[in-house]
């Protein structure tokens, strides 16, 4: 008799598919080699590259150091050469500085002259360097004392913004690469006499530590670039050696891994869907235990709890409570039976959850017929105390519905307080995230004390509310533990309009 079961005409692809797949695993099997071959061969491109984008950064590396080194061994000659000589030498008033000196008896270089040649002299010693001094104030004598290109402007203007940063760039001339580095020439006390006071001088009101000019060194990178070439021809054939040994050792593994390897593939697809059904089962227990852990604790408090943060308690400087219970609930529970009371309550509480979570309030706990939110924490908020307000005259509002769907009425008592509170959690079993404080503790009696269908304040709630909301004045009252305070009645909120006109 044939078979007509439906199902198995549904398995047939699926079975067919696994001579595919072994088919599949036993050619890659065969081409491992060929495959490691172009893996280790990419490998090698891909270092290589590495290797010739790191040399182009050492090069420019290597490069500015050098620049450094002669900047600052040309600006110690110049500044010793201004200290130790040419302020001692023109004391005679036989001797003079002068940027014409050759073959003229007592007359000695200026510092920047001196400069110049020393620069001059240490370009001509290493080939293509070229050591260069310029300014937007050379003295006369110096017509290409001035900037001669884009760089040279950029490099005045930047180091007149910050002279104590070098500038430097790579660029191309003439087909080959150049490093320009330029520093700041500071203006010195040994120098600014001379340049306040040169009958040649284009600018007479120098101060120590003005930049007066531009030291630029411009270097070559053709001989580094030259040198790296060679190391990098070495490093490639070394890596091109290691390689042909890798693949020569990883051939010989290869062929005693192919007397196991079907075996092995069998264990795994068995361990590999054990491993599936237990993770699917894992997944579903984490995801409800989380869920349920969210619904007794703050997100953030539950990640802290994760992460093992055992001892949970922080300080806040400005939080609102909101205290409410379900006016003569004791008399109502006479009337009712336990499992009417319960899904009344739950019906109640459930509308106050969507109202917290609406306005991004933390719900504390309920006790009894008595609910507990807070607003400002566990991440603070400037609206706090707004926020707790809208809570209060939302729920008094829903209280009103609902009412109306019950046989009883129902009416509500709150009492709100702002201040500051510490939060934590406590307990290891059935734990919850809790207030503590003087704050928590008046809230709870402006509840207590208030009336049916109240909203009962502090003059610390009062006084963030105050032009926002309508409140009328109760008077002052006995708190337990506080003495006599004002309290005032949340009545309602102001619109724009009516802010606007008063």
């Amino acid at each position: 008799m044939p078979n007509t079961d439906p199902s198995s005409k549904r398995r047939l692809p699926i079975q067919g598919l696994k001579p595919v797949k072994r088919f599949l695993v036993r050619l890659l099997f065969k081409h491992t080699i060929p495959l490691l071959v172009l893996l280790l061969c990419a490998g090698v491109a891909a270092a290589l590259l590495n290797m010739a984008n790191l040399s182009s950064t050492l090069i420019e590396k290597q490069a500015l150091e050098n620049s450094i080194a002669y900047a600052q061994v040309i600006q110690n000659a110049r500044n010793l050469y201004s200290q130790k000589v040419v302020s001692k030498v023109i004391q005679d008033d036989a001797i003079a500085a002068s940027h014409i000196y050759e073959n003229i008896p007592q007359k000695i270089p200026l510092p920047a002259t001196f400069l110049i040649e020393l620069g001059a002299q240490i370009s001509a010693e290493n080939s293509g360097m070229e050591v260069r001094l310029f300014s937007d104030y050379p003295f006369p004598h110096r017509p290409d004392g001035r900037p001669h290109d884009q760089f040279e402007q950029e490099a005045l203007q930047r180091l007149r913004q910050n002279p104590q940063s070098p500038f430097f760039g790579v660029e191309s001339s003439q087909g080959d690469r150049i490093f320009r580095f330029a520093q700041a020439d500071i203006m010195q006390a040994s120098c600014i006499d001379c340049h306040n006071t040169h009958p040649n001088s284009p600018k007479t009101d120098w101060q120590v530590g003005d930049v007066r000019g531009v030291l630029e060194i411009t270097t070559p990178l053709n001989t580094l670039v030259a040198e790296t070439r060679v190391r990098f021809h070495g490093t490639f054939l070394l890596l091109v050696g290691l390689a042909g040994l890798s693949v020569f050792g990883i051939a010989l593994v290869i062929g005693r891994l192919r007397q196991t390897s079907e075996e092995l593939e069998l264990r795994v697809l068995e361990r590999t869907a054990d491993l599936k059904r237990a993770n699917q089962k894992l997944a579903k227990a984490q995801e409800k235990s989380e869920g349920l852990l969210l619904n007794i604790l703050p997100e953030t408090i539950a990640h802290r709890l994760k992460e093992g943060d055992n001892a949970i308690s922080d300080g806040f400087a400005e939080v609102s409570i909101l205290f409410a219970d379900i006016v003569n609930f004791t008399a109502l529970s006479a009337q009712m039976s336990p499992s009417q009371l319960v899904m009344m309550l739950n019906q109640i509480f459930s509308a106050f959850d969507q109202l917290t979570e609406q306005f991004g309030l933390e719900k504390i706990k309920t006790i009894g017929d008595a609910y507990m939110v807070a607003s400002g924490l566990p991440t603070p908020r400037p609206d706090h105390a707004e926020a707790i307000a809208d809570m209060a005259l939302a729920m008094r509002q829903e209280i009103a519905h609902l009412s109306q769907t019950f046989i009883q009425p129902l009416d509500i008592r709150i009492g709100i307080n702002s201040g500051p509170v510490v939060a934590g959690v406590i307990g290891t079993k059935k734990f919850i995230y809790d207030l503590w404080g003087d704050t928590v503790n008046v809230a709870s009696r402006m509840e207590s004390q208030g009336r049916a269908g109240g909203i009962q304040i502090t003059p610390a709630t009062y006084a963030c509310l105050q032009g926002k909301y309508i409140f009328e004045s109760r008077g002052p009252i006995e708190v337990k533990g506080k003495g006599k305070i004002e309290t005032y009645w949340l009545m309602g909120k102001r619109n724009e309009e009516t802010a606007k006109r008063e």
